[in-house]
């Protein structure tokens, strides 16, 4: 597609929020009531159908054109897709074509191009060597990634790609999380952009990042490949925990809302413990005995069940989990490795 100079989705709002194209821009010829209602008609009669889904995708496209392309020159060539690629970008492109300019329809549309990410899920993970970074919750994996990135080096930001922390405590506040579909797009992106000669960096995480889930060849490669672990004083990961979700401490309506959910995975009477020192905010005790109590040892017993080499990873002690520490504490991985 890098011959084309802008790509085109004309498929509905919703459509394009559950996933699209990387690099794509939203041009619907038919918004989402208006889909559903072609759609509807067309189960009784495909004429009609089509006669007033023509009226609403030449009033949309001529907006389009008018909004967004009007200064494109001559030369320009965009790349056009819908579901299939069949009437919604032929005639989208149909249109930019009778203006003078080269557009292209792409051929099975976005359900081709799904096709073609799934089949390359299912094969491109295996393709990298992975180092898989471990430690107990609150030892600033995900801060090491970061800084790992900052450094040069290659990393897939599991979490940042789910935009979830990967817990009972992982949602982020006003952030939604994306689709399955687009989470796996931007796994995608990603591996597609690395050296297959150079090491990923990775975060050891569960089959579940919130509300999606890793492909299977994704996560079979990660639980075989070599790990770096973090220990980290229970003090400084309280610390850092306190510091990294911030946002409760503003909100403990929020948090205790999280801690609920704990019931059934832990007794009623420690999790109404656990209410009543957010509702006091006593954050830093809360902590430690969440990090004590629960986290360490659903941590101990995943790892040790699902990567194959948790045992013989190497342990790196680190206490300064501060953003100047992680990133001393990338510099020397790197120059270990």
């Amino acid at each position: 597609m890098g011959e084309f100079d802008e790509l085109i989705d004309a498929r509905s709002p919703a459509e394009y929020a559950d996933d699209h194209i990387p690099g794509a821009i939203s041009c619907p010829v038919l918004d989402d009531s208006q889909r559903a209602r072609v759609g509807t008609l067309y189960q009784d009669s495909p004429f009609e159908a089509r006669k007033i889904g023509a009226v609403w995708v030449a009033r949309h496209v001529a907006d389009h054109i008018e909004r967004l392309f009007a200064d494109r020159p001559r030369g320009w060539r965009p790349l056009v897709y819908c579901w299939r690629g069949g009437q919604r970008s032929g005639a989208f492109s149909h249109i930019l074509r009778q203006i003078g300019w080269d557009a292209q329809r792409l051929e099975g549309g976005y359900k081709a191009w799904r096709r073609h990410v799934i089949d390359e899920l299912a094969l491109l993970p295996q393709r990298f060597d992975y180092r898989v970074v471990g430690g107990a919750t609150g030892s600033g994996k995900s801060r090491l990634l970061e800084a790992l990135a900052a450094a040069g080096a290659q990393v897939l930001h599991l979490e940042e790609l789910a935009s979830h922390k990967g817990s009972v405590l992982g949602p982020l506040p006003q952030t939604q999380q994306p689709s399955q579909r687009t989470f796996e797009s931007r796994i995608h992106a990603c591996l597609s952009a690395f050296d297959q000669d150079r090491p990923v960096y990775v975060e050891a995480e569960s089959r579940r990042i919130g509300s999606v889930q890793l492909p299977d060849a994704l996560l079979e490669a990660i639980r075989a490949a070599p790990g770096l672990r973090i220990e980290a004083t229970i003090a400084a990961r309280v610390e850092f925990l306190l510091q990294d979700y911030d946002y409760f401490l503003a909100d403990p309506a929020w948090l205790i809302e999280r801690l609920s959910q704990l019931t059934g995975l832990q007794s009623r009477e420690t999790v109404a413990r656990w209410i009543a020192l957010a509702q006091g905010g006593e954050f830093s005790e809360l902590v430690e005995e969440l990090l004590e109590r629960h986290y360490d040892p659903l941590y101990l017993r995943s790892q040790a069940k699902n990567f194959a080499g948790f045992s013989d990873a190497a342990r790196i002690d680190c206490d300064d989990l501060s953003p100047d520490g992680m990133a001393r504490l990338a510099r020397e991985i790197l120059a270990r490795a």
